[in-house]
């Protein structure tokens, strides 16, 4: 029973090292398809505590072992046995997970032991997630420090959602110090409270950069209260935090804010839609665009800025991935509508790197689109999801089933949206994609790779 994992890195071990130790690793390493949330990381691989949450109010306590621990070397977490934090161990059975690292030259042999009554094919598939994490983001990071991207301070909006959550830890676990920007009162040293509508003065003082995330989402039934929320967590925030980055003191010089390719409209057929595409027709295509006119005051006081078009993220922890799955693992997915309108998607990790990109290349400036290098038809992209399942893909989403849950306007702009959309200035800088390839991406997010 258990597991013993074993991968050579192209990374010196002191680097591979340090990064286990900063804070975010834990979370760059949970797989997204397993029940189970980080509320605590340990503040030391020597002797520290770090708690997971699962299902049910269930928590996962792992104990570090002071006896074990080798600086650079070693370091063992077991699951504790005792209190109410037993439940997980009367259900598995024992948990001792020990970490080496060695060296292999100029490159590290990381080993994974686990002890556990948990057979080692159940355990397989999240070693080789937290293999292609290491390695995806040590190689990220390894190409920002190539071209001269120092540990900085980095102020992020929005930083519990989705994608706010996974750039901090990738962020941090990177050697950078990272600012969360919240809205309730602040809670320690590295968060800093932020009114949208009215950013305290001094709040992007002595930061580097700025990431700006937050925003209503925009899925639900486009309604007139919907929009409004749409629209008014967007511009207006954005507006008064880019001229708080504008007068700063000794403040950021580089404002990335997020956008969405929803700027290219609704419905662009076959047109292969680039950063200098005119902008599209409907509601989204409208507030996009004031979004990203939002960012004025930084760039007249000329700061780089950078709005990142997403497209469909690609994320089993949330998005429309993860509202699918279920339906697709029961059998009863397929296309919607016709299945001939273009998605354009991007992985999450994949989306990670984009935003750290636009830190530090000097070259992004403006609308950068943030896809993975070919779109697909939604059938196309139903297949490939039930293939990846191992599920049929036989039942097609007629359009009334969008309609009724999104309205008409909604219908349009989401469920039905066709935009083909190219990331020109990424392919222009030689910038690697993780998973360029669809199947790759969703069999990465649910464990199937």
């Amino acid at each position: 029973m258990g597991i013993d994992y074993e991968c050579v890195i192209d990374h010196p071990r002191e680097q591979v090292w340090d990064w286990h130790t900063r804070p975010g690793a834990m979370r760059r390493l949970i797989p997204p398809w397993q029940p189970m949330s980080v509320q605590r990381e340990a503040d030391s691989l020597a002797d520290g505590v770090a708690v997971l949450g699962l299902p049910a109010g269930l928590r996962w306590v792992a104990r570090h072992d002071p006896s074990a621990y080798v600086p650079g070397t070693r370091f063992v977490d077991e699951l504790s046995t005792s209190g109410p934090a037993s439940w997980p161990a009367r259900i598995i059975g024992a948990w001792r997970h020990t970490h080496v690292f060695a060296d292999v030259g100029e490159q590290t042999r990381v080993r994974d032991q686990i002890e556990t009554t948990v057979p080692a094919a159940a355990l397989r598939s999240t070693f080789d997630y937290r293999h292609r994490q290491l390695v995806g983001d040590l190689g990220a990071h390894r190409r920002a420090a190539s071209a001269g991207f120092n540990p900085s301070v980095i102020a992020v909006t929005g930083s519990s959602g989705l994608i706010g959550s996974a750039l901090c830890a990738f962020l941090s676990t990177g050697g950078h110090r990272v600012i969360r920007l919240v809205r309730r009162p602040a809670r320690g040293n590295d968060e800093r409270q932020w009114n949208p509508l009215a950013p305290a003065a001094g709040l992007l003082d002595g930061i580097d950069a700025v990431v700006h995330l937050a925003g209503a989402s925009i899925a639900g039934r486009f309604t007139e209260a919907h929009r409004a929320a749409i629209r008014d967590s967007r511009i207006e925030p954005t507006r008064l935090l880019a001229t708080a980055a504008a007068h700063a003191d000794n403040g950021p010089a580089t404002f990335v804010s997020a956008s969405a390719i929803g700027f290219y409209g609704y419905d662009r057929g076959d047109e292969r839609l680039t950063e200098d595409s005119a902008p599209g027709d409907g509601f989204l295509a409208g507030v996009v665009g004031d979004w990203e006119l939002a960012t004025g005051p930084a760039v007249d006081a000329g700061l780089r800025v950078v709005t990142v078009r997403t497209g469909i993220v690609q994320a089993a922890a949330g998005g429309t991935l993860r509202l699918l799955r279920p339906l697709f693992s029961a059998g009863l997915g397929g296309r919607v509508g016709s299945g001939e309108q273009w998605l354009s998607w991007i992985g999450l990790d994949d989306l990670l790197d984009v935003y750290h990109r636009a830190l530090y290349d000097d070259r992004l400036a403006g609308p950068v689109n943030a896809v993975a290098p070919e779109a697909v038809r939604n059938g196309e992209y139903a297949r490939e999801l039930a293939r990846v399942l191992h599920r049929p893909a036989v039942l097609p989403v007629p359009s009334l089933g969008p309609r009724l849950i999104l309205g008409e306007q909604g219908a349009h702009e989401l469920a039905e949206a066709s935009q083909r959309v190219r990331p020109t200035k990424l392919l222009a800088v030689d910038h690697p994609f993780r998973h360029s390839h669809l199947g790759e991406a969703l069999a990465h997010q649910l464990g199937r790779g």
